[in-house]
C-alpha cells in the first residue's frame, strides 16, 4: 500500500488562480508536503511574493503570469512547467470569477467574462496539460467547481451554469481517461476569498456579503485538495462537496 505521506513529495503541481484565496492556500499545503510547484495567475507581485515565501521555506517554485481566458498563455504555462521539471502529474484549475446578478440586469459582459474564466478557462486547462498526461501515463486534474454547481442560487444563474459546466468536464474527463488519470471535483460553499469582490449588482453583493459571514477559511478547501492528491493512484477521489458547518443552502 502506498504511503500517503509520502506520495505527494516531489510531484510537479499547476495551480491557476494562484495569486490569492484558494490557490495560494493551495500552495502552501503542497509546499508543506514537498510537491514542485507551478503558479500562475495575472498578478505577478503576488505570485512573486509567494514564490520568495515558499522558496525560502525549500519548496522548488517557479511561476508565470498567465490569463486562462488566453489559450497560447495556458498553453505557456504547461511548457514552462514541463521545461523545467519535465514532466506534470497534477493540475488544479482554481481560476474563477463570481459576478453575480439577476438576468433582468442584462449584465452581459460579465456573463461572458464568467464563461471565458470558469468555462474556457478549465478548457484550455486541460487541454494544455491532457497531452503530457497521456505521455507519462499518469496525471490528476482538479477541478474547482462550487455549490453552485449543484444548487441553482436566485440572482446567480449564469454563475451557476459555469460551475455545472465545470462539474460536466470532470465527470467526462474521469469517463475518458481510463485507469491512467485522474478528475477530481472539488465544490466549495461559501469561502473567505476575494471571490464576492467581482459582484457589481448592489442587491446580489448585500445577498453574498450575509451568506459570507459563515465563510470557513481557504485553508479548508487546500486541505480537501491535499486529500484527493495523495491517494494511491488505483484511486480516485472524483467529488468533494464542503461548506462552512452553519451555510444553510
Amino acid at each position: 500500500m502506498s504511503n500517503t505521506q509520502d506520495s505527494i513529495k516531489g510531484k510537479v503541481v499547476i495551480i491557476t488562480g494562484a495569486s490569492s484565496g484558494l490557490g495560494e492556500a493551495t500552495a502552501r499545503r503542497l509546499a508543506e508536503r514537498g510537491a514542485k510547484l507551478v503558479l500562475a495567475a495575472r498578478r505577478e507581485e503576488r505570485l512573486q511574493s509567494l514564490k520568495e515565501e515558499l522558496a525560502a521555506k525549500g519548496a522548488e517554485v517557479i511561476y508565470q503570469v498567465t490569463d486562462v481566458t488566453d489559450r497560447e498563455q495556458v498553453e505557456s504555462l504547461a511548457k514552462a512547467a514541463k521545461d523545467k521539471f519535465g514532466r506534470i502529474d497534477v493540475l488544479v484549475n482554481n481560476a474563477g470569477l463570481m459576478p453575480l446578478a439577476p438576468l433582468d440586469k442584462l449584465k452581459v459582459d460579465e456573463w461572458e467574462q464568467m464563461i471565458d474564466v470558469n468555462i474556457k478557462g478549465v478548457m484550455y486547462g486541460i487541454a494544455a496539460v491532457l497531452p503530457t498526461m497521456r505521455e507519462q501515463h499518469s496525471g490528476h486534474v482538479i477541478n474547482l467547481s462550487s455549490v453552485a454547481g449543484h444548487k441553482v442560487f436566485q440572482g446567480a444563474a449564469v454563475y451557476c451554469a459555469t460551475k455545472y459546466a465545470v462539474r460536466a468536464l470532470s465527470e467526462g474527463l474521469r469517463m475518458e481517461a481510463g485507469d491512467e488519470i485522474r478528475s477530481t471535483n472539488i465544490s466549495p460553499g461559501a469561502v473567505a476569498t476575494e471571490l464576492t469582490s467581482t459582484i457589481t449588482d448592489p442587491k446580489a453583493a448585500k445577498a453574498a456579503d450575509e451568506m459570507y459571514k459563515v465563510a470557513i477559511e481557504p485553508d479548508a478547501v487546500a486541505r480537501a485538495i491535499v486529500f484527493a492528491i495523495e491517494q494511491p493512484h488505483d484511486v480516485d477521489i472524483n467529488e468533494i462537496i464542503l461548506r462552512p458547518t452553519a451555510q444553510e443552502l
